[in-house]
């Protein structure tokens, strides 16, 4: 396939579109821990029961904004 070809361009669209669909679907069932508002605690989302799992952890940003808040 030369460089100048008229469907090289169209072929690079569709794997870019690819490979960000990929990314989008592998991050949207990632498990990363999620911060709760009320105590800053960090947490993750059981799937099997939709509950949240706390890690015993603190955001120390969220502690801080909380701090200056009162």
């Amino acid at each position: 396939m030369d460089i100048s070809s008229p469907k090289l361009p169209i072929i690079l669209i569709f794997a870019l579109v690819g490979v960000l669909l990929l990314q989008f679907v592998a991050n949207s069932n990632d498990n990363s821990p999620m911060i709760d508002s009320e105590t800053c605690e960090l947490y993750v989302v059981d799937s099997q029961i939709s509950a949240k799992q706390y890690l015993n952890e603190f955001d120390s940003k969220c502690l801080d904004f909380k701090n200056l808040n009162k």
